[in-house]
């Protein structure tokens, strides 16, 4: 006999037995808030591992009045030699309007059975007003401006800075580039040659061509002319090309004798003939005249003391620029217009977020 009230309640503790193998559990971090105040629910189940177990998802609310901000990730835990799986979640609620909220039981889905959480309770104040002192009460504070702060302005002052020196580098290279001259000139110093040899080598080529011979007499007399004005101007310091013969001479007479500048004279009134009177001069009066030319550079040139350092002049020399200059020069261009873009819209965005 006893053994059969054995078997009964074994069979009958069964059921009991396969219940308290899934728990589920739901606590909560402050069941008192106030208005617009945040706490946490976290709910915990318990059961054998290898089960399907299903967590209930709220989108909003709760129940009314209580809504849910977020709910974050579930966290698990094998207990027992892995025999055991625990997992743990939780739900961030808060409410805004002051009451007594029962939160009814969580159903939890393990396999295809439903479990329930013990329900909880959630209590809600309202912010205390004591209206028999309506003086205290203030109403919404003006909007404040930040304190200034030279940390904050750093950068905008490095790029006004360097706007002015980039906007005159974006400039200059701007005009070279279309001007096609080279960045940098090179620039060499050679020693300066004395009029007198400048005007007797360019004599020595006009004697060469003998142009005169060929019937290009004005041609002949026009480089004549020209080398003896050149030679005038930088023995004597006037600019003879920009004088015309008898202004020339009368020039001269300041510091040369008349008998000297006969020959002299005679040249340039057979040139003027030449060229403004189509004059035919003979073929011994242009030697002549070419004669007379050279004898007037040696009787008047400047004594060169052979023991002088010769006076020095500067001779520019430009070079073209080459294709892989151009692209440099042309990427640097694009380069500093992009900064200076930037560094407008900055300093703008800065000064009117500042202003405003």
């Amino acid at each position: 006999m006893k053994r059969i009230v054995f078997i009964f309640l074994l069979f009958g503790c069964l059921p009991r037995l396969a219940a308290q193998s899934v728990q589920v559990n739901a606590k909560m971090d402050s069941l008192q808030i106030l208005i617009g105040e945040q706490t946490g629910i976290t709910l915990e189940v318990s059961a054998d591992a290898g089960r399907t177990i299903i967590l209930p998802l709220f989108a909003d609310t709760i129940v009314s009045g209580v809504e849910v901000v977020e709910t974050q990730k579930p966290d698990s835990e094998f207990l027992n030699n892995g025999n055991r799986l625990v997992i743990k979640q939780k739900y961030i609620i808060t409410s805004f309007d002051s009451a007594l909220y029962y939160l009814p039981p969580m159903q939890v889905k393990v396999d295809d059975e439903m479990y329930e959480s013990n329900p909880l309770a959630l209590k809600v104040y309202s912010f205390p007003v004591d209206t028999l002192h309506p003086d205290e009460f203030f109403g919404p504070k003006d909007i404040l401006n930040p304190p200034f702060v030279w940390s904050d302005w750093y950068l905008t002052i490095a790029f006004s800075v360097l706007l002015f020196p980039m906007g005159f580098l974006l400039y200059y290279l701007l005009k070279r580039m279309m001007d096609n001259q080279p960045i940098i000139r090179k620039v060499k110093v050679e020693p300066k040659r004395p009029a007198h040899e400048v005007a007797l080598q360019e004599l020595e080529r006009i004697k060469e061509e003998k142009a005169w011979q060929k019937g290009m007499q004005k041609e002949y007399y026009t480089d004549l002319t020209e080398a003896l004005r050149n030679y005038l101007q930088g023995r004597f310091g006037f600019n003879a090309m920009e004088m015309t013969s008898s202004e020339i001479i009368d020039k001269l007479l300041e510091v040369k004798d008349e008998t000297a500048l006969a020959e002299l004279r005679g040249l340039f009134q057979t040139s003027d003939l030449v060229k403004f009177a189509k004059y035919v001069p003979l073929i011994n009066e242009s030697d002549a005249n070419l004669l007379h030319a050279v004898q007037f550079v040696n009787n008047t040139k400047e004594q060169v003391d052979p023991n002088a350092k010769p006076e020095p002049t500067e001779i520019t020399v430009i070079e073209k620029r080459p294709l892989r200059s151009k692209l440099l020069l042309g990427t640097a261009v694009v380069l500093i217009a992009i900064f200076m873009v930037i560094a407008l819209v900055y300093i703008g965005y800065e000064l009117y977020y500042y202003v405003s």
